[in-house]
């Protein structure tokens, strides 16, 4: 342990916060340290593990496509990304799908197609985006500028023009100018794991449709059945006009995706875009059979699963209330602070993960009963200690 912690000072960028924890194995809900200690994992390589760790049907699939073909490029057809396409167009209802590597690739490509989209039907000028305050869209310079929190804007300066922030205030969103795209998330997962409103929802959509504004949901966290249904949007009865989607689709590999509306289907033409990476056969073959996997029963018990947990932290003296959707859920806490507990826990052996000053849960899918029962109880020692 302390080897590897000097050679990850010594020639790895310090951009993370690490915990002290080495983990070198996992299988299911479960993953190990160095000693052999035993953790329950709840939060899935932040929302990724979909399936928990070294899922057999998941590697096998990996394996079998490792041994035929790792990367053709897209200048040539390859199986798996044509499969998972039809694949998500059958569970989502888009007509088109763009494969890249990450949520922030995925949200930096409806970001274009947005403008594409408003420049091929309008011209110039009529580009702006909004996003929400508190809203989290990625990393790299145009999704931080999409981000709307001030505090992870610094040093980065000069950013890109055309976003425009907005609180969930319809008549506020209703007075910008010269908008092309909404972009939101139906849970602000980094803003500290809160959802929208549906009534706030709804009237935003229906105000994007009445003036030919693009509806982007940003389901790189809440997609993939973390909430209990495929996509988040199905919850808010919406079918937005480009989905992103990331994180969980993969199953520990790296994945971004696109789900194109019949609207802007067609906007995105050769050349217009492109990942060297992006659909690559091995990650769309994990990909493919994470989509086999989530059928109805395993979303009924993410469901099921989901109330359960919600209801047992509810209880817990020092949690103020719990917020989110499914098996992901938001704790704000009354007194002791998020990342004390999470530390905490981790000693315990027990992993969640902070979102602002809340504490944060993203299990794997497959997390047992018995699991969570154990891992709320730690959870419980360290709150009301």
């Amino acid at each position: 342990m302390d080897e590897i912690k000097e050679k990850d000072k010594k020639y790895i960028m310090g951009t993370y916060g690490r915990y002290d924890l080495h983990i070198v194995s996992g299988k299911g809900a479960l993953c190990r340290d160095e000693q052999g200690k035993s953790y329950i994992d709840l939060g899935s390589g932040i929302g990724v593990n979909s399936l928990g760790w070294c899922d057999e049907g998941w590697i096998k699939a990996v394996e079998a496509q490792l041994e035929r073909l790792q990367h053709s490029s897209n200048l040539y057809f390859t199986s798996p990304g044509a499969l998972l396409a039809e694949a998500l167009s059958a569970r989502t209802g888009c007509k088109k799908v763009f494969f890249c590597n990450s949520g922030a690739e995925a949200n930096e490509a409806a970001i274009k197609t947005a403008r594409k989209y408003s420049f091929d039907k309008y011209g110039a000028g009529r580009h702006n985006v909004i996003t929400l305050k508190k809203s989290f869209h990625g990393r790299t310079m145009a999704t931080l500028t999409a981000t709307a929190q001030e505090r992870m804007h610094d040093f980065f300066f000069p950013f890109n023009e055309g976003f425009i922030y907005c609180e969930k205030d319809m008549d506020e969103i209703k007075a910008q100018k010269n908008v092309c795209a909404v972009m939101l998330e139906f849970i602000q997962g980094e803003g500290g794991v809160i959802p929208l409103e549906e009534e706030f929802v709804k009237e935003l959509f229906k105000w994007c449709e009445q003036n030919d504004i693009l509806f982007i949901a940003d389901e790189v966290q809440t997609g993939v059945g973390r909430t209990g249904t495929f996509l988040c949007s199905e919850q808010y009865g919406i079918k937005p006009d480009i989905t992103t989607l990331a994180k969980g689709l993969g199953g520990g590999l790296p994945i971004g995706a696109i789900l194109a509306g019949e609207k802007c289907e067609k906007t995105l033409g050769a050349g217009a875009h492109g990942s060297t990476f992006g659909g690559n056969p091995v990650v769309c073959a994990g990909a493919n059979y994470v989509l086999s996997r989530l059928d109805e029963d395993m979303l009924k018990e993410v469901r099921r699963k989901g109330a359960a947990l919600k209801a047992s932290l509810e209880g817990i003296k020092g949690v103020k209330s719990v917020s989110g959707k499914g098996l992901m859920l938001g704790l704000e806490l009354e007194k002791k602070k998020a990342a004390d507990v999470v530390k905490e826990c981790i000693a315990r052996g027990v992993i969640p993960l902070t979102a602002k000053d809340r504490v944060r849960l993203l299990p794997p899918l497959v997390i047992t009963n018995e699991q969570l029962e154990k891992a709320v109880s730690v959870l419980k020692e360290v709150i009301e200690g």
